[in-house]
C-alpha cells in the first residue's frame, strides 16, 4: 500500500484499503472558516445537541478579516456564539491568519493524521505527511456530530520533479509549470505524491505551495513524504516526531500514472488570465501593463515569500501607478517580517500591509479590483471575477516576478530586476 492508504486504514480501523473502497475515518483535526455559517445550520438540522470532540474542531475567520459587511459579522458572532456553547477553544479570530497557514503552525498537524476543513486548498498540508482534503457544509457538520466522515479511497498521481531550479525560480513557477503540462484535469479525485530531488532544495514554506495548488489540477489531497525537513518545521512548531505517526510506502507500489518533469532549467513562469493551466515563461507576456500587485495568500503569503518581495524591492519603489498590497499568511509570518526587517523594506518601498487573511483573494475586500484592472498575484485563481470585477486580469504569478512587476508597473521576468 501507498502512505496514504495506509493512513486511511488505519483511521478507519482496517488492516487495508484499496483504490475505490468507501472508508469510514476518525478525523483528527475538522476546521470550519468565516464562510461557512451553514456547518452550525446543517448541524442543528440533523438534530445536533453537543459536538463529540470539540478538542479535534477549529474555527477561523479569515475570509472576512475583519468583516467587511454586516452579514460578514453576523456570521462571526454567530460561530463564536456556538463554540463557547460547544466548548471549542480552538477559535481564531480576526487578524489570526489564513486556516491552512494556523494549523501548519499549531502543531496538530503532522504524518498520519485526517485534516478535513471546508476549503478547497486543505490540500496544503499534505506537505507534513497528512492526509488533508476540504468539504462542504454537511460533510463537515456530520465531523461536528460523529468525529468520523467518508471518503472513497483515491487512486495516486506521482509527480516526480528533478533538478534544482535555477535562482529567482520558486515553488510558484514549478507548480505552474506542471499546470501548464499536466492541466486542470490531471488528477481528479486522486492524491498527488510529489517525490524527486527539487524536494530536497525546498524549504517547507515552499513546499506548502506545491501541495496547495494541486487542487487546481483536480486533487483530492497532496502529499510530501515527511522527512528531516519536514521534522525540523515541526519541531520549530513545538511537536516531536513521537507526537505523529510516519507511515512509508512499501516498495513496488503501483501509482495510476507517473509523470517526470526536470525543472533544473525553468524559467520564470506566469498564468495568463482566465485559466491557472494556460501557462507560459514571464519573458513572453513582459511589459503589460499591471495597477495592482497582490502578494499574499495560503500560496504566497508565507515567510519566505514576504522575504523574497522585500530583496527584490529593497532600496527601490513601487511604480507611482500601481498599488502593492501584502497580505501575511498568519500572525505568526507577520510578526517574524517585521522582526526581520521585512515590513520595513517593503512600507519604505511603497507597499501597503493588510491584516492577515485571504483579503482580495476571494474578491471579498481588502483589493478588490475593478473593471480594467490588471493584478499581478501570488494567489491560485484567476478565473473572470475572482477578485473582484469580471471585466479585470488576473495574472498568477511567483512572489519574485511579482515584486519586479512592482517596481516598473509592468509584468517583469524577476531576472532582469535581480
Amino acid at each position: 500500500m501507498h502512505a496514504l492508504e495506509k493512513l486511511l486504514a488505519k483511521a478507519s480501523g482496517k488492516s487495508s484499503v484499496k483504490t475505490g473502497e468507501i472508508v469510514e475515518a476518525e478525523v483528527d483535526l475538522a476546521e470550519v472558516n468565516d464562510l461557512y455559517l451553514q456547518v452550525i445550520k446543517s448541524f442543528y438540522e440533523m438534530g445536533g445537541k453537543k459536538v463529540a470532540h470539540p478538542e479535534r474542531v477549529a474555527f477561523v475567520f479569515d475570509h472576512y478579516s475583519p468583516p467587511p459587511t454586516i452579514k460578514a459579522a453576523d456570521n462571526q458572532k454567530q460561530m463564536r456564539e456556538f463554540c463557547e456553547k460547544m466548548g471549542i477553544n480552538m477559535l481564531y479570530d480576526i487578524g489570526e491568519g489564513v486556516c491552512h497557514q494556523l494549523l501548519a503552525e499549531s502543531g496538530l498537524v503532522g504524518p498520519g493524521k485526517v485534516v478535513i476543513e471546508t476549503d478547497s486548498h486543505t490540500t496544503t498540508l499534505g506537505a507534513l505527511g497528512s492526509f488533508a482534503t476540504g468539504v462542504g457544509a454537511t460533510d463537515l457538520a456530520i465531523i461536528l456530530l460523529t468525529g468520523r466522515l467518508w471518503f472513497k479511497v483515491p487512486s495516486i498521481v506521482n509527480i516526480n520533479l528533478d533538478g534544482k531550479p535555477p535562482f529567482p525560480v520558486m515553488a510558484k513557477d514549478v507548480i505552474l509549470h506542471v499546470l501548464g503540462k499536466l492541466k486542470q484535469d490531471a488528477a481528479i479525485y486522486q492524491a498527488i505524491e510529489f517525490t524527486g530531488s527539487t524536494l530536497s532544495s525546498m524549504e517547507m514554506d515552499e513546499r506548502f505551495v506545491l501541495c496547495n495548488m494541486s487542487v487546481e489540477m483536480g486533487a483530492k489531497t497532496a502529499y510530501i513524504q515527511p522527512d528531516e525537513i519536514t521534522f525540523g518545521f515541526l519541531e520549530a512548531m513545538g511537536t516531536k516526531r513521537e507526537d505523529f505517526d510516519v507511515l512509508t510506502t512499501d516498495e513496488g507500489f503501483t501509482y495510476s500514472i507517473v509523470h517526470h518533469i526536470d525543472v533544473s532549467d525553468l524559467k520564470p513562469q506566469i498564468a495568463l488570465p482566465g485559466s491557472v493551466d494556460n501557462v507560459t515563461n514571464v519573458e513572453e507576456v513582459e511589459g503589460t501593463p499591471a495597477t495592482q500587485v497582490f502578494i499574499g495568500t495560503c500560496t504566497g503569503g508565507r515567510l519566505n515569500d514576504i522575504k523574497v518581495a522585500s530583496e527584490i524591492l529593497k532600496g527601490k519603489s513601487v511604480a507611482k501607478n500601481v498599488r502593492c498590497i501584502v497580505i501575511p499568511a498568519s500572525k505568526k509570518v507577520f510578526k517574524d517580517a517585521l522582526k526581520l526587517g521585512y515590513v520595513q523594506t517593503l512600507i519604505d518601498a511603497g507597499a501597503v500591509f493588510v491584516t492577515p487573511g485571504c483579503g482580495p483573494c476571494l474578491g471579498a475586500h481588502e483589493g478588490v479590483l475593478a473593471p480594467g484592472d490588471v493584478c499581478v498575484s501570488t494567489s491560485s485563481r484567476n478565473f473572470p471575477g475572482r477578485m473582484g470585477s469580471t471585466q479585470a486580469s488576473i495574472y498568477i504569478a511567483s512572489p519574485a516576478t511579482a515584486a519586479a512587476s512592482a517596481i516598473s508597473g509592468r509584468i517583469t521576468d524577476p531576472r532582469k530586476i535581480l
